[in-house]
């Protein structure tokens, strides 16, 4: 562990921890006319968040209420005193901002530094970036983190995958920070041109982010590298200030679970997405956030929309972590969730099947859907079939439907394309879309 002073706390200790950095976040929150003015729908005052209880009183923070404040909602800074912005993706509309301090900076680079010691990550250990930058929060977390922890880093960010192979062969990296389905990318080109992974490159830890991976999809990743190379989970929001939230120790890894590494600076609740009670252990509920040493753009109870399932004992792991939570991947989230004929659809059950089945092209396929919404009439599920696989496509189409049939209880059409044929993602996949 990085900081086993706090990272080993008993649970006990780490919730007094979190009481005391709560009172404090109520004296800066009531510093704002926004946050008071939040509080108030409740019949609080920020102050209020010097009793623990006074956090489960309080309404949820949506996306809609920050967009009903733009172009810079509920800072809890001047802006003069924000050091740098970064946004949500804006899919679904404008991009929110969110700001951050100096003390934010440091604060993020501990975190970030945090989770790659825990994956085994050394100072002087070569690190190829390959999240995003601009206004997106991954690659700049992870150039941070990389400094803090004294790794050197190559931030090329993602793209360029002719040049990225060679480099993790010449430049001998032995971290990469990548969306999953690139890292699967850049296999298979590595293989197109020659490039053996398993024997040429030097990679040891890959930190995956920006969408959930299916343990067959890890697995798969794995076996494709160098010996004792691991793939280890992490996730985040943009809203909790960063890929920060859980992330895996090599224990937790052999489990498919993510410890809430940061549950210090960022107080996570696990509740039912309709009841909006706590869930419990083995339980599926929505992680719901909120920042506890964050300065420009704190937030209180943010809805992350994200699933998760609590995992069965998060106390006791061999790496020492005694008080923080831990649970599973992430499932899916509930707006993204699928109602077909009654029977509830998450693309990670889909990912699960494809990334299951010899034959397939783990990281390319597509859910199509009739409508737009979560209850469409109907869904079909496109794959595309590995280049020399030599079976039939229509038996490959439907094997896949019937571990799918299998799974989801629910029969579902199965397309198969020739290699190439569907969308490749450097970043997060957008698996659901709209086909007439």
């Amino acid at each position: 562990m990085l900081e086993p002073e706090i990272e080993a706390l008993e649970r006990d200790d780490l919730l007094k921890l979190q009481n005391g950095k709560l009172a404090a976040l109520g004296e800066r929150l009531a510093r704002s006319p926004e946050w008071v003015e939040h509080f108030r729908q409740a019949g609080l005052k920020p102050g209020d968040l010097a009793d623990r209880q006074a956090l489960e009183a309080l309404p949820f923070l949506e996306k809609s209420q920050l967009r009903e404040r733009y172009p810079l909602p509920m800072l809890g800074v001047e802006t003069a005193a924000v050091q740098r912005f970064c946004a949500t993706s804006g899919t679904t509309g404008l991009p929110v901002l969110f700001g951050f301090t100096d003390n934010d900076i440091d604060l993020l680079a501990r975190q970030v530094a945090r989770q790659l010691y825990s994956h085994g990550v050394r100072p002087g250990d070569r690190g190829y970036n390959g999240f995003g930058f601009g206004l997106w929060a991954g690659g700049l977390a992870y150039d941070i983190g990389m400094a803090e922890l004294g790794v050197t880093n190559f931030p090329l960010g993602p793209g360029r995958s002719d040049l990225v192979v060679e480099w993790l062969k010449d430049m001998e990296w032995t971290l990469a920070t990548v969306s999953p389905v690139f890292l699967s990318s850049l296999i298979r080109a590595a293989k197109e041109k020659g490039i053996d992974p398993k024997r040429h490159w030097k990679l040891q830890h890959a930190v995956i982010g920006g969408q959930s991976v299916s343990r067959a999809f890890r697995d798969e990743l794995e076996a494709e590298m160098p010996e004792g190379f691991r793939s280890f989970n992490t996730y985040g929001t943009t809203e909790a200030g960063g890929p920060i939230v859980a992330s895996t120790c090599p224990w937790s890894h052999e489990r498919d679970e993510m410890h809430l590494m940061n549950e210090d600076s960022v107080l996570v609740e696990i509740l039912d997405p309709e009841t909006l009670t706590p869930v419990g252990p083995g339980e599926v509920g929505e992680l719901v956030v909120t920042t506890l040493d964050k300065e420009a753009s704190p937030v209180v109870r943010w809805r992350t929309r994200d699933l998760v399932r609590v995992a069965e004992h998060s106390g006791g792991c061999p790496c020492g972590r005694k008080g923080m939570g831990a649970i599973g991947r992430i499932i899916g989230r509930s707006d993204d969730m699928l109602k077909v004929r009654g029977v509830i659809v998450y693309p990670s059950q889909i990912e699960d099947v494809v990334a299951a089945t010899p034959g397939t092209v783990k990281e390319a396929w597509q859910i199509y859907v009739d409508q737009p919404g979560s209850s469409p009439n109907s869904v079909t599920v496109a794959i595309e079939q590995e280049n020399g696989y030599n079976g039939n496509p229509d038996d490959l189409a439907a094997a896949v439907g019937r571990s799918l049939t299998s799974r989801l209880g629910l029969k579902v059409p199965v397309e198969c394309h020739p290699a190439g044929a569907l969308p490749r993602y450097e970043a997060k996949a957008q698996r659901v879309l709209v086909r007439s």
